[in-house]
């Protein structure tokens, strides 16, 4: 194409390093091709040539311009001539015989180059419409083969595969992997064949052409290149962020520990030091803004001095040694710079490739890899009648993700048929594991496992586990509907056994009563169902596969009473008649089973019925007792409680996630669907609606200067091009004077003024980058500090929310308000570039010859669009695949995420063929768009052609009929051309302007929410004489991200100036919450609490903090030294020295700080970790101390401390409690029998209270609490 006229950064990196590289790649690009079949090698070979013959077609068309240059000037020559008087035209040097032919002849020669024009227009049209159609298509159906391949593939693998692989990287893997191949075996191919070709023949025309001159222009290119390189390195970004860290560092570490910020009304302190720290990234990017800039400013300086070097000394050549036409300098000079670029623009093909090769490797080697337990396989044999005796011999195990972690150790164990045996022992004993082994997901390390006595490996995969039925705890529905996910228990059920395994199962009445019956849809992973409801299908599903062996693995755990009950009932339906295996954590519901097994590490130690083992008085009598006994505290899953963490594996960590639900759904709240729903609310984010520029142009105000002269700069260069084109033209105008004199004089003119436009254009490139970097730095600094001041004034109930969790908001301060700047300054930048360089071309252009612009200009819309296409193609067409994957993706995670419930249907045949129905469509799209893209980018190619064919052909018509110097011809041509690419590339390569906008768009949603709990210290009653009255009236509160769990419910307590209350109670009973109630992070629901008679809804906030001092069980330090961290206690005032020391003396910190090297002076490191927690307690204390506050709260505040620690620490806070209202939350109760008010908790409400006597006189609660030294929370 002619966009050698203009000259684009990125480009030109032109050394032998990348052809080595290049001839490498091309060995090792042969991997990625392994599943082409002849027919697509076929295509690729033909798009190669093609492409080959492309890259021919600029070269070529150098040569006709060559050649055209050379009429041109001739023709001017023998107008001169013919213009002498005293000249008659006789058969001299001239060519044509008199002015009369001449006229028909420059028409003609012209005539004659439009149609090469056309005919290499043509050419390039076909030729490149099949390089891309054939390389795309035969990419497609290639990326379509291992696509399958590799889901089926994965479908296959053992299931300690899936241990090792996390299912997030594989999905990504299937989609973003995939991708990357097909980005390096398709159209990249080809355009790199095509650049790559070009740059041969661009250097050959060279060569031809003269090679002097060739050599002097390829010896200068090296420059070029560097700059283009440096260019590249510039664009290190990584230095910002690292610039960025320390501030970053801040704004995590406040976000994290924000209740403690708020509580000693921290808050203007951080927002100040983190500007501070943001400085150091300010200065960074302003640095990189004027590296960028005196990087471009050297590239533009460079390539105008190579146009004067290589002008000037071409014209030598052509006038004095006469061993060049005018034609051959053009097409020399040119050729070789065409060459050059093409090289350069070859780069980012390379990486496609680099990435591509990345990619394959690691799903090539999936696909290679053979599965150790093939659930494919035909093999192994199948038994005619089976028994159901399942025998565990000698069997060792352990999980192949963790394998240093013994699960079973030389277990011995015997099931007999049509019995129910129930396995159970503390979490981590191998209960589960057993189970996955009879169902072949593993196979054990040593030993073996028999059905009838027959080696399960030695059996049919498919066939063994269609003779199992298994109920997990977790039941994993399919997202369709209640009657299909029966039906997946096995193939060809009629509708009349559906419905008879649903009234086995107890499902068959819910069903009936849900509004599309069996039709029903149960949403994603069964969202819509009930935990009851579930766990039903799941039986159902199980039952209607008519199994001989059932599997139920705490089948029952995750209900409440009553679902369990109905749950239970259909189960001992399902047993009879069954082998059955139970897994259970509640003793009643195996009571009623023939025989227990007791588990413990690994083994089976006892077997026997329930009563034989509660003799025995072993693992079983340990558990039943516990449990028994968990019953009188109010306590449903003792027997849960008991565990050892000593397995993490997968399953016991869903299984911890759980209890921790049961209990609260224990506590009588609804059955479960709400972590389902929390898990899809965070997952929909809102859609922003972009920013309004305007809006973000406001923050960047006080900027102006700046940004005015970064415009300057960029009219500047914007003008640079039509200027080129003003000077290229008059150096082709300089070979028909005939004067040598005056020639050489105006040759050197040209070249001067070519030098300085390097030199201003190095000024002005400068200018644009650092001024503009300098406006969009502190416009970024602005937004940060505005953005974190807006975060740290909003309620704690907001931070709650997983949107707003302080991972997620450092990175949008970090990112989001980076990225804004691409809406201001570059932008502004980019718009007045093009402006200025559009506005000179035209008047240039239509000044000198109005005609021939208006015939180019019409075909200037056609250019731009095939700039915008070119560098379109350079981003790749990739990213429009993925949307039309999704379906295919929703298939591939569902099927990967339940791959365990697959395995056990053995289902996986069919989400395999389900995959592959869902791939059609986009391999279909994907094959239309080949033929799409191809014609797309053949007629970007072409576009150019026809235009040159057209305006020359016009443009020698007027040289001859109205007698317009030609070099006006190039001078129109070549301005309005160099404008048009600039236009279109400029047009995509604007800065993220459209992420820019959305970023903005969020912080200004963050700025704009109006806080729930005021922080301003306007709002909101203050008063003089703070007593510190305290009283709880009738709160009911919930947490805000926990709707449905109600943890206060009509709180009723009082306490009175002076006196400590404290709380007691087990863990979430609502006794942490009540003090977050009272420092205002949440308000209640119902009732109020009131203070000094005030409701605390209508006192101002930091006023009412300024009032409290609370020492937390983990304290909250800071990253600074130990008296910053006790001044931290009273924000409003600097704190003097000696209060530290005295605050310190009161919390017995001073005699141990004056110990350290640095005395007060220590820095206590990130979140305090140099110092002992006793330490950091006491520090906590110091800094309640110096605020002197009327309220203390104590949450509590000594749990985490051995005895000694407790000690000194107790002492400290029972000196600070003199003359205080003091809240404590207790945990030991020998902490609070001091209290004036014991209030004892339970689910949020106070169930008795009194001083300590009497309620030890009332033998009630906490009469028990105390007598058995149970541990409370």
């Amino acid at each position: 194409t002619f966009s050698h006229f203009h000259f684009k950064v990125n480009s030109s990196q032109c050394d032998s390093a990348t052809q080595i590289d290049f001839f490498l790649n091309f060995s090792l690009v042969s991997v990625q091709f392994r599943f082409a079949t002849w027919k697509e090698v076929l295509m690729m070979v033909v798009g190669g040539v093609c492409s080959l013959v492309h890259g021919a077609a600029s070269p070529l068309m150098l040569l006709v311009y060559g050649m055209m240059t050379n009429t041109f000037v001739d023709y001017e020559l023998e107008v001169q001539e013919l213009a002498d008087p005293n000249k008659t035209c006789i058969n001299n040097t001239i060519t044509w015989l008199d002015g009369t032919v001449a006229e028909v002849d420059i028409e003609a020669e012209m005539t004659k180059f439009a149609l090469y024009y056309v005919g290499i227009g043509v050419g390039v049209l076909i030729l490149s419409y099949f390089q891309i159609a054939l390389w795309v298509s035969a990419a497609a159906r290639q990326i379509q083969r291992i696509r399958k391949m590799y889901f089926r593939k994965i479908m296959r693998m053992e299931i300690g595969w899936f241990d090792c692989n996390s299912i997030g990287e594989l999905n990504t893997r299937i989609s973003d992997d995939i991708n990357k191949i097909n980005n390096a075996i398709a159209d990249q191919v080809s355009i790199f064949i095509e650049r790559i070709s070009t740059f041969i023949f661009g250097f050959m025309v060279g060569f031809i052409g003269g090679w002097k001159l060739t050599l002097v222009v390829i010896a200068v290119s090296p420059l070029i290149g560097l700059a283009a390189g440096l260019m590249s390195v510039a664009r290190l970004t990584g230095r910002e962020l690292k610039a960025y860290a320390k501030a970053g560092a801040v704004a995590d570490e406040v976000l994290s520990s924000l209740r403690t910020v708020a509580a000693f009304g921290g808050e203007h302190k951080e927002a100040e030091r983190y500007d501070r720290n943001l400085v150091e990234a300010q200065a960074w990017g302003i640095k990189k803004g004027a590296i960028i800039g005196v990087f471009q400013g050297y590239l533009w300086c460079i390539i105008f001095l190579c146009y004067a070097l290589a002008f000037w000394y071409g014209s030598k050549l052509v006038i004095e040694t006469k061993e060049l036409t005018p034609g051959g300098l053009v097409q020399v000079f040119f050729g070789v710079l065409m060459g050059a670029m093409n090289l350069g623009q070859a780069s980012p093909c390379l990486e496609a490739f680099a990435s591509g090769r990345a990619a394959a490797k690691s799903i090539f080697d999936t696909i290679d890899r053979e599965p150790e337990i093939d659930c494919f396989s035909e093999e192994g044999h199948t038994l005619d009648k089976v028994k159901g005796d399942i025998e565990f011999h000698n069997v060792h195990f352990n999980y192949p993700s963790r394998p240093e972690v013994k699960i079973l150790d030389d277990l011995n164990v015997v099931v007999k048929a049509g019995e129910t045996t129930a396995f159970v022992g503390p979490s981590g004993s191998g209960k589960s594991t057993t189970i996955q082994l009879i169902q072949r997901f593993y196979d054990p390390k040593e030993g073996m496992v028999t059905l009838d006595g027959h080696d399960i490996r030695s059996l049919n995969i498919q066939w063994l586990r269609s003779l199992i039925g298994i109920v997990e705890q977790e039941p994993v529905l399919f997202a369709t509907t209640i009657a299909e996910n029966i039906r997946y228990g096995r193939p060809g059920v009629t509708m009349e056994e559906i419905i008879e395994a649903a009234k086995q199962a107890n499902a068959y009445n819910f069903i009936m009563d849900l509004p599309q019956k069996f039709d029903t849809l149960v949403g994603e992973g069964g969202g819509q169902m009930s935990g009851g409801q579930k766990q039903r299908i799941a039986i159902a599903r199980a039952l209607v596969r008519n199994p001989r062996i059932l599997l139920l693995d705490m089948a029952t755990s995750a209900l409440d009473n009553e679902s369990e009950a109905i749950v239970q009932e259909a189960l001992d339906k399902a047993r009879q008649g069954r082998t059955t295996i139970s897994i259970a954590h509640r003793l009643s519901t195996i009571r009623n089973a023939d025989v227990l097994v007791g588990f413990e590490h690994g083994r089976a130690v006892e077997r026997g019925t329930h009563s034989q083992l509660l003799d025995r008085k072993g693992v079983y009598f340990t558990l039943v007792t516990l449990q028994n006994q968990g019953k009188d505290t109010d306590k449903e899953d003792g027997f849960e409680k008991v565990r050892s963490f000593s397995r993490g594996s997968y399953e016991s960590a869903l299984r911890y996630i759980n209890i921790m639900t049961f209990n609260i759904i224990l506590r009588g709240v609804l059955e479960f669907p709400y972590l389902v729903l929390q898990k899809s609310k965070g997952e929909d984010k809102e859609v922003i609606e972009a920013a309004p520029v305007a809006r973000i142009l406001k923050y960047n105000r006080p900027e102006w200067p700046y940004m005015l002269l970064g415009s300057l700069g960029a009219a500047i260069n914007g003008s640079v091009n039509p200027i080129y084109a003003l000077l290229f033209s008059e150096i082709l105008g300089t070979f028909s004077i005939q004067d040598l004199d005056e020639q050489r004089r105006q040759i050197n003119g040209i070249c001067i003024l070519f030098v300085s436009i390097g030199v201003m254009s190095f000024f002005s490139q400068f200018l644009q980058g650092y001024s503009f970097a300098k406006s969009g730095e502190l416009l970024t600094r602005r937004l940060r500090k505005v953005a974190f001041q807006a975060m740290l004034k909003q309620e704690i109930g907001w931070f709650d929310n997983p949107f707003n969790s302080p991972g997620a908001l450092t990175t949008r301060l970090a990112t989001d308000a980076s990225m804004v700047q691409g809406a201001t300054g570059s932008q502004i930048g980019m718009i007045v570039n093009s402006l200025t360089n559009i506005g000179a071309s035209f008047i240039i252009a239509y000044y000198f010859s109005w005609k021939l612009s208006l015939v180019v200009t019409c075909f200037l819309p056609l250019i731009g669009l095939s700039g915008v296409f070119q560098a379109k193609m350079l981003t790749g067409f990739a990213n429009e695949d993925k949307n039309a994957l999704e379906a295919a993706g929703q298939v591939s995670s569902e099927a990967l995420s339940n791959i365990r419930t697959i395995a056990g249907l053995a289902k996986e045949k069919h989400f395999v063929s389900q995959y592959e129905e869902q791939l059609q469509t986009p391999y279909k799209g994907a094959k239309k768009k080949a033929h799409v893209y191809g014609i797309c980018f053949a007629f970007a190619q072409c576009v150019i052609f026809m235009a040159f064919a057209a305006s020359f052909r016009y443009g020698g018509y007027l040289v001859s009929n109205e007698g317009l110097p030609y070099m006006m011809v190039f001078r129109v041509i070549s301005a309005l051309v160099t404008s048009a690419t600039a236009l279109g590339r400029a047009s995509s390569f604007t800065p993220d302007y459209a992420k820019a906008k959305i970023a903005a768009a969020q912080l200004f949603k963050l700025l704009d929410r109006v806080p729930k709990i005021s922080m301003s210290n306007t709002e909101g009653q203050s008063w003089d004489d703070f007593k510190g009255q305290i009283e709880f009236k009738g709160c009911r509160f919930t947490y805000p991200s926990r709707p449905d769990i109600q943890v206060l419910r009509g709180l009723e307590v009082s306490v009175h100036p002076g006196q400590t209350l404290a709380f007691v109670g087990s863990s979430g009973c609502g006794k942490s919450t009540s003090v977050q109630l009272l420092e205002r992070f949440y308000d209640p629901d119902e009732g109020q609490v009131l203070i000094d008679g005030r409701p605390s809804v209508s006192i101002s906030v930091p006023f009412l903090r300024s009032q409290i001092g609370i020492v937390s069980q983990e304290p909250v330090l800071f990253d600074c030294s130990i008296a910053e961290n006790i001044q931290y206690g009273d924000n409003s005032r600097t704190v003097s020295m000696k209060e530290i020391v005295e605050a310190a003396k009161k919390a017995y910190l001073h005699d141990f700080v004056m110990t350290l090297p640095d005395k007060y002076e220590t820095q206590v490191g990130a979140q305090g970790s140099q110092l002992s927690r006793g330490q950091k307690q006491r520090i906590a204390i110091a800094r309640a101390i110096v605020r002197n506050p009327k309220i203390l709260l104590l949450d509590e505040a000594t749990s985490a401390l051995d005895t000694e620690s407790e000690k000194v620490v107790q002492a400290a806070l029972d000196e600070a409690r003199q003359g205080r209202t003091c809240i404590v939350i207790a945990h030991r109760l020998s902490t609070i029998q001091t209290a004036d008010i014991i209030a004892v908790m339970s689910q949020g409400v106070v169930i008795e209270k009194g001083t300590h006597e009497e309620l030890m006189a009332r033998k009630a609660a906490y009469y028990k609490l105390v007598t058995t030294g149970a541990p409370i929370s």
